[in-house]
């Protein structure tokens, strides 16, 4: 048997659910003689009638309620399949895989996820930590969706394989030791006034460059004392009184023995940016997922 017609099938139930050949052509709009024909076709391709008569009507024989329950079965598939469509085109449904750095994560990605789980329930979020580049080379092997990177050497920019969005401008903050004297928050604090500072922060990497890169726009290049990539390790560092470094504000919170200060006056920040395969970017999951991201980086 090659083929099954859904409309011969949706008249099998129609009959048994009328009762009457007549009865299940006014439901469907049909002449009666057009069921019957309908039904002797079904009966050939099977290879077993589908009506037998009884008395002066017509009931379904055993082959005909064989078919008709696995009929059934398919209709309750297509209906959960068009459930499952709609929900999708609501951006209701699916699976969206991130790509993200871990702040972003803790940040921005859980919020998004934790109301997403009571607004859109059959939307499915699943999170993988990397960081800047490889973020980006998880899209480009299509192991994951969307992937949250900074915007510095290495990522999405200018790639025609993506569709880049902004997200946020994250502001950088300074972390001092408590008992360093900047640590008085009664007067407003330059990167300048940080120049002759040992510096924590990594050996390579965006975070790096992004250091690197709101020093020499304050005017000096910092000393690196220490190298960490880790942010629980920074901290550390500074918390002993072995350096100062530039924390993003998405870290939220310092560590014990640090003091968080901002920079309003330099105004130092890293660009978040989100990233898509081009001719992904109109799925309405990842719309969904992205447009939620973007409201949890508005607290910020």
């Amino acid at each position: 048997m090659s083929e099954w017609d859904l409309r011969k099938l949706r008249i099998l139930q129609a009959l048994d659910e009328c009762g009457t050949v007549t009865a299940a052509a006014a439901r469907l709009h049909l002449t009666p003689s057009a069921v019957s024909q309908q039904l002797a076709a079904l009966g050939r391709q099977v290879g077993a009638p589908m009506l037998e008569p009884y008395g002066r009507r017509v009931r379904l024989t055993g082959a005909a309620r064989l078919v008709l329950r696995h009929a059934e079965r398919v209709f309750g598939q297509l209906e959960q399949a068009e459930a499952e469509v709609a929900g999708y085109l609501h951006g209701e449904a699916g699976e969206v895989r991130v790509g993200a750095f871990a702040t972003a994560i803790t940040a921005l990605v859980v919020p998004a996820v934790a109301q997403l789980r009571e607004r859109a329930p059959g939307l499915v979020v699943r999170v993988v930590e990397a960081e800047a580049a490889e973020a980006v080379e998880l899209l480009a092997a299509g192991e994951v969706d969307l992937s949250l990177s900074l915007n510095v050497r290495g990522t999405a920019a200018a790639d025609p394989r993506f569709v880049q969005l902004p997200v946020l401008d994250d502001p950088l903050d300074i972390a001092l030791p408590l008992e360093h004297p900047l640590a008085d928050r009664g007067a407003e604090l330059r990167l300048a006034q940080l120049a002759d500072e040992p510096w924590i922060f990594g050996r390579s990497g965006p975070w790096r460059d992004i250091t690197l890169g709101a020093c020499a726009e304050a005017g000096f290049v910092p000393e690196p004392a220490h190298t960490a990539a880790d942010w629980a390790a920074i901290l550390a560092l500074v918390g002993a009184g072995l350096g100062v470094a530039l924390v993003p504000r998405l870290l939220a919170g310092g560590g014990r023995g640090v003091l968080i200060r901002p920079l309003p006056a330099d105004r130092p920040s890293r660009r978040v940016v989100a990233a898509v395969r081009a001719g992904t970017e109109g799925a309405p999951p990842l719309r969904r997922v992205l447009a939620e991201i973007v409201q949890s980086s508005s607290t910020f």
